[in-house]
């Protein structure tokens, strides 16, 4: 007999299912270029694809590995990754589609989509292992509308520039999802003996960091092309190098031994690609790469030794994966570089890229009439310390939209028949999976060497 928890999650499921076949139906159709027509287009596929691949598996398993570092919810932190990222891609298609009118599907329309889906994921982060499958399709629902309202409003409304949308994506995801995760928090979390990691859960979540360290360059250049795509990926790459160095050295200086922490390694490590998303596409040389890099680093692995516990602590937000550390802060430290950027740049420097990055600063022309008289009069563009402001407004919107959809979906998220996960039920698998038994941490096997497993230490080889 299927519990009444599975059937809801199951009819829910269908049911939304069901409504983006139909909407899918009655509304949206290939892209242009993807049309059988008689004469042949250019397709983008060729310079996009390749792109959207990497973004993919970094969506897809990098982001999903990360999150297998709890000992027991690997099955939940891989599988619901992919549940969510599914759902979420259809959801932002459509919304994406209504906000903008164009109703057409192609392999651009996939990349935004995934990177939709990337927002989602990082407020999952916050509350994995503390919240139920239907709870987070619920607050996936309501964060895709207004993160795509957000970023709507900081590209089309305030003109801003954030080609790896560390704003839009990262800093909205981890501050929505740690609102969400106060609204929710309870002290059994605290009290949980379960949300540890074990030497292999440690190596399985290694893995989503390599996929999504190496793969980081793309996320930041695949919406832009031409030297702007050329920069995004050297300024990511350089970012990743100086703050994988800046994180070994900050981990092991934190430590009382010297010792390197994983917890460190596993995300600070990916904080450089976050904090040189705003100005990726920018002219701010490879040194200003390098010292985003650097500064992300600190921040981050300083977040995940003191400021994660204090969180707790302090103000009752529990946040699982840190995403503050990875996502938050370094998102932060992005849109200031980007602001400040913004501030310093000058047609001399950066030549027609200016206006390209930023499309509120070109003059343009305008007719102004004069008695009887109609002329055409240059009227300039934004200044650049204008612009630089608005990139700042441009956070601000970000983080009041992110807190604010945060709160009221976690209130949300409290209605007691979605079934939040009880005391016994938190970070681990066998509330929704049929686990199995050999290897999952306190099942009692006995591994190869006869001695009983103990699930508070690492596994014996």
């Amino acid at each position: 007999m299927v519990e009444k928890q599975s059937l809801r999650l199951i009819i829910s499921l269908a049911v939304v299912q069901i409504v983006f076949l139909v909407i899918f139906g009655v509304k949206i159709e290939y892209h242009e270029t993807a049309k059988p027509l008689d004469t042949v287009s250019p397709s983008p596929v060729g310079n996009v694809y390749p792109m959207f691949q990497d973004v993919h598996v970094m969506i897809y398993i990098g982001f999903g590995f990360l999150m297998t570092f709890l000992k027991r919810y690997g099955y939940s932190s891989v599988s619901f990754n992919l549940l969510l990222a599914a759902f979420s891609a259809q959801w932002a298609i459509i919304i994406r589609s209504a906000i903008s009118g164009n109703w057409q599907v192609g392999v651009m329309e996939m990349l935004t989509a995934d990177f939709a889906a990337a927002t989602i994921l990082i407020s999952f982060g916050a509350v994995l292992g503390k919240t139920g499958p239907l709870q987070l399709l619920i607050m996936a629902t309501i964060e895709v509308v207004l993160a795509q309202v957000n970023e709507h409003i900081g590209y089309h409304i305030l003109h801003t520039a954030d080609v790896g949308e560390s704003m839009f994506i990262h800093a909205f995801g981890a501050y929505f999802g740690l609102a969400v995760a106060r609204v929710l928090y309870n002290e059994d979390v605290e009290k949980s003996t379960k949300e540890g990691a074990t030497y292999h859960s440690d190596l399985f979540s290694m893995i989503g960091t390599v996929f999504l360290w190496l793969y980081w360059p793309s996320f930041n250049g695949g919406a832009v092309e031409g030297d702007q795509q050329h920069r995004a990926v050297i300024n990511t790459y350089l970012s990743l190098l100086a703050c994988t160095v800046t994180t070994f050295i900050i981990s092991s200086l934190v430590d009382k031994r010297g010792k390197f922490e994983m917890v460190h390694i596993q995300n600070a490590t990916l904080a450089g690609g976050v904090a040189v998303g705003t100005s990726a596409h920018m002219p701010i040389q490879p040194w200003g790469a390098m010292l985003l890099g650097t500064v992300a680093g600190v921040i981050s692995t300083l977040g995940y030794k003191y400021l994660t516990p204090a969180l707790s602590s302090k103000l009752k937000i529990h946040d699982t994966c840190g995403v503050n550390n990875l996502h938050g802060m370094p998102g932060i430290l992005a849109a200031i570089g980007g602001a400040v950027a913004a501030a310093l740049s000058s047609k001399d420097t950066w030549g027609d890229s200016l206006y390209s990055i930023f499309t509120a600063m070109e003059p343009t022309m305008k007719n102004t009439t004069i008695g009887t008289n109609t002329t055409m009069v240059m009227t300039g563009g934004r200044s650049a310390i204008e612009q630089g402001g608005y990139q700042m407004a441009a956070l601000c919107v970000t983080l009041i939209i992110a807190i604010v959809g945060g709160v009221i979906t976690g209130f949300i998220l409290r209605i007691p028949f979605l079934d939040s996960p009880k005391a016994e039920q938190l970070f681990d698998d066998q509330n929704q999976w049929n686990v199995a038994e050999e290897g999952f941490p306190g099942s009692g096997d006995l591994p190869l060497n006869g001695k009983p497993n103990d699930d508070t230490k690492i596994p014996m080889l």
